[in-house]
């Protein structure tokens, strides 16, 4: 962010520094309008007024934009060092809240009352969940029956009155439904409780009984599994006896199985792996151009953005006429490409003619009288084209040239603007250079009253230290009149001296004065004599151009 201080007071060099930083700086806040620094110093409104209006409506988008954000970070830094009333009381209650929900969900918290001994002969998931919530005393086929049917009687009477029927024998069929069950669902959870306990655990102990009834859930599990084990050991009892005989064979056809097995899979390994690094660089090279197609549609994104922010009312009619040139040049291109490739599927058809047409001739490889004056004009129109190539080089670098030189020449325009510089920079170094011989002035005229200071003070001295001396006599006294006399001439003919020095500096600023007026005189003659010759020239361009259409 760049903070510009101005002041009316700024010299010329810091005024055009503070505008060429605004110059630079605005382009990089993405403005659309561009302005020159001598615009701003020469107070150019027509060029400056659309800069100021974009500067202005941005501003109040950016308040608009972030006053949520800045009013959302005020009210957070508030809060992290400073609390409401509210805030305070709540932090008081909390405590004591967050505790007595802790105890309340304590107290509540479900608590097992009996267990299933075959939990693990159940295999409907409806029966397991409903033996679970009734281990935690929960009826839940019971409670969601009733409720259904209440619903399903509540629907069956508002069908009635709807059709206009006699709700009563229907009333006694429901009934008798619900009443059947409710009768089976009592028998199926009497069912389900008939093989739960209940709880003996307390706080983590575990009785006889209790453990006798865990080791009998898998007590057929157990039987089953150990006479599976004697069935396999004794197999392998019975395997192991020929083996005894043909042991060493054995072992080598199961190593060589093993070998064989292992070159096996070696070979899959390489040829798993060299497919596997055929795809990784496959992929890295699909990613590599994936990446590069990336930046090249992130780089046109962006320049069409840059676009789209500089357009405005002004120049829509030439970037709308830029787009339809750039489509058509991108036309072209696909154009020229199919046309190149059309290109060269044609001549590698006509060079496989050629080579048949040859195979057919036998194989000739002398060229015909046409053939050779078609070659010769080839390298003559050739030679020629080469020739007017570089006669075009030579041109375009001397009209290069020569636009160069016009370009260093500074238009009308340019050449006022300089010149106002010049003045400007003319009166500046005029201001500096009277400041700096007034500083001068009022340092001699000080110079020198501290002189006269000096010198009045050490006659005061000598006065004062000789007074008492040449009061002892007559003779002294006389003495000391006269030289106090010839003092007072002295001051005098000095007076004399500085009044007549000031009145030749006054008769000499007159005589200065007059030069300068003279010289004006003069100037104002130049400017109107310049005015009136340009008025002429004006008038001489008038009659200029009526001169041809009078023929």
């Amino acid at each position: 962010m760049l903070i510009f201080s101005f002041k009316r007071t700024l010299p010329l060099d810091k005024k055009i520094a503070l505008t060429e930083k605004i110059v630079a700086v605005l382009p990089r806040m993405k403005c659309p309008h561009r302005i020159e620094p001598h615009q701003i110093q020469g107070l150019d409104f027509i060029h400056i007024y659309p800069v100021v209006q974009w500067l202005v409506k941005r501003a109040i988008e950016t308040r608009e934009e972030m006053g949520d954000q800045i009013r959302a970070f005020s009210v957070s830094q508030f809060n992290k060092h400073h609390q409401t009333p509210e805030d305070v009381e709540f932090e008081g209650r909390k405590d004591k809240s967050v505790g007595t929900v802790n105890e309340v969900k304590d107290a509540y918290k479900p608590q097992r009352r009996y267990r299933r001994a075959d939990a693990h002969r159940l295999r409907e998931e409806e029966l397991k969940v409903q033996s679970t919530l009734l281990e935690y005393g929960r009826r839940y086929g019971l409670s969601r029956s009733s409720k259904s049917d209440k619903d399903a009687e509540k629907d069956a009477k508002k069908k009635a009155l709807a059709a206009g029927l006699s709700p009563a024998g229907k009333a006694r069929s429901d009934t008798m439904d619900s009443e059947e069950a409710l009768a089976q669902e009592e028998k199926r959870i009497q069912a389900l409780m008939s093989g739960m306990s209940a709880m003996e655990i307390q706080e983590g102990k575990l009785t006889a009984s209790t453990v006798g009834n865990i080791v009998g859930l898998q007590s057929e599990e157990i039987d089953k599994i150990a006479t599976e084990y004697a069935g396999k050991k004794s197999e392998l009892e019975m395997e192991d006896k020929p083996e005894r005989v043909s042991g060493a064979q054995q072992h080598q056809r199961l190593v060589a199985s093993l070998n064989k097995q292992i070159a096996n899979q070696e070979k899959k390994l390489e040829e798993v792996t060299t497919r596997h690094q055929e795809l990784q660089d496959s992929h890295n090279e699909t990613h590599t151009k994936l990446q590069e197609v990336e930046e090249f549609s992130a780089k046109i994104e962006e320049e069409m953005q840059k676009l789209e922010s500089i357009e405005t009312e002004e120049n829509r009619s030439v970037l709308q006429r830029l787009r339809s040139l750039v489509a058509m040049n991108e036309n072209l291109k696909k154009q020229e490409q199919e046309f190149r490739a059309h290109c060269k599927e044609e001549m590698g058809r006509l060079k496989q003619n050629i080579a048949e047409l040859k195979d057919e001739e036998g194989g000739e490889s002398e060229m015909s009288d046409r053939d050779k004056l078609i070659a010769k004009q080839y390298d003559a129109d050739k030679e020629k084209l080469q020739k007017i190539k570089l006669l075009l080089a030579r041109k375009t670098r001397e009209i290069a040239l020569l636009q160069r030189k016009i370009d260093e020449v500074p238009t009308r325009a340019e050449l006022s603007q300089y010149q106002r510089r010049f003045v400007e920079l003319y009166n500046q170094v005029g201001n500096t250079h009277t400041e700096t011989k007034q500083f001068y002035t009022l340092y001699n005229t000080l110079d020198d009253t501290k002189l006269y200071l000096e010198k009045e003070v050490m006659l005061l001295n000598s006065i004062h230290d000789n007074f008492g001396q040449a009061m002892a006599s007559q003779s002294a006294k006389e003495q000391f009149l006269k030289q106090f006399e010839q003092i007072v001439d002295g001051v005098k003919q000095n007076k004399a001296k500085v009044e007549k020095k000031k009145q030749e500096e006054k008769m000499r600023r007159d005589q200065l004065n007059d030069t300068y007026l003279d010289l004006v005189e003069k100037q104002r003659l130049y400017f109107k004599t310049v005015r009136d010759f340009k008025e002429e020239c004006r008038k001489n361009e008038i009659l200029l151009a009526k001169v041809p259409s009078g023929k």
